[in-house]
């Protein structure tokens, strides 16, 4: 029998002698065709069957005008990040989509280590033939309040009640639910770009209407339903006063929208009680300060492509010994505000100093 690897002769036209892969690489050529035949039947049914616009947005705010769709804390959240950043959420952009039809999304794994693994997610609209991609980084590491059960942890930090939080590897959950929620997040943002503007300030509008309808004609059942839905995150009602600034009860319409809307940007790991409640104070102080006179600035956070640019230096210098993480990350957050997937990052390269 032929060796799988062994190349044989094929005579061509001109008497020319070529060799011609068998085994794996007849393998290989026939996964080739077979995604090259399924991209081509994807453009191709796209082409027999174009989107009607007007179709799209009927579907779209008919979804929108739903109720219980306008009150999914993933359809519209609030990102407790200075005044506030509203968007909307990965909900919305799955309903838009679907809407939409002869939109492609593909996730696909690009590189792996011990520590971190990067996912590459594509948009493509098959009509437009337009293709926007995000690389996701995912760090395979998790903050806890006590080392792992073998003692060992990465790196260590004081929290802002001034107690531990150590650096560990994930388990096999952690990272599920980590990197389920990094990859909504790029759909979420790359979906956004394929689906018009027009459309999606118009879902923002109805969105926003039906929660403050909602509100305003029964706020009782709504402020027990915003109630019982921090609880499951286990944010007390004592703690939502706190926030207010006011008993609950004593809530308007807008503030129950504002809730609703911080609890959806919590749920989906866009924020946590404790980052929402030291925005707020942090906003209390910028107030203070400029009733004082003295305008107070907030740092602002860094981005992920600032982050990506500077980072090989950073970890050059943490490979070499010349600084800890912990104090890298100090001489950092004195020009910007790091997010907590950027600190383990920069912790977990310490792992790999020699």
């Amino acid at each position: 029998m032929q060796d799988a690897l062994t190349l044989t002769p094929q005579q061509q036209p001109g008497g020319a002698l070529v060799r011609v892969g068998t085994g794996s690489e007849s393998a290989a050529s026939g996964i080739a065709a077979q995604a090259k035949a399924a991209v081509e039947a994807r453009y191709l049914m796209a082409l027999q069957r174009p989107r009607n616009w007007d179709d799209v947005r009927q579907n779209i705010l008919n979804e929108c005008k739903r109720p219980s769709f306008a009150n999914n804390p993933s359809a519209y959240y609030i990102k407790p990040i200075g005044k506030g950043v509203e968007g909307l959420g990965i909900r919305f952009v799955e309903v838009a989509l679907r809407c939409m039809k002869n939109v492609l999304v593909e996730t696909s794994m690009v590189f792996e280590d011990d520590l971190k693994e990067i996912h590459r997610v594509t948009v493509t609209d098959l009509e437009a033939n337009v293709t926007y991609p995000m690389d996701v980084p995912v760090n395979k590491t998790v903050e806890r309040s006590k080392p792992s059960d073998d003692g060992s942890y990465i790196s260590v930090r004081k929290n802002s009640y001034g107690k531990n939080t150590y650096t560990v590897i994930g388990t096999d959950d952690d990272l599920l639910n980590k990197r389920a929620a990094l990859i909504s997040k790029a759909i979420r943002t790359l979906g956004t770009r394929i689906i018009p503007g027009d459309l999606c300030d118009e879902a923002e509008d109805i969105i926003k209407a039906v929660r403050q309808d909602k509100a305003a004609r029964d706020p009782a059942a709504e402020r027990k339903s915003i109630v019982d839905a921090f609880a499951s995150l286990n944010v007390k009602a004592s703690q939502l006063a706190e926030y207010l600034g006011h008993d609950i009860g004593a809530c308007s319409p807008a503030e129950l929208g504002n809730l609703r809307g911080l609890y959806g940007a919590i749920k989906d790991g866009e924020a946590t009680w404790a980052s929402v409640m030291e925005n707020k104070a942090a906003q209390q102080d910028e107030q203070k300060g400029t009733a004082g006179g003295e305008t107070k600035k907030l740092l602002p956070i860094m981005t992920a492509e600032d982050f990506n640019k500077k980072a090989p230096a950073w970890r050059q210098i943490i490979e070499s010994g010349q600084q800890a993480p912990n104090d890298l990350i100090a001489a950092i957050s004195t020009k910007n505000s790091l997010t907590d997937d950027q600190r383990m990052e920069i912790a977990a390269w310490a792992r790999k100093a020699p």
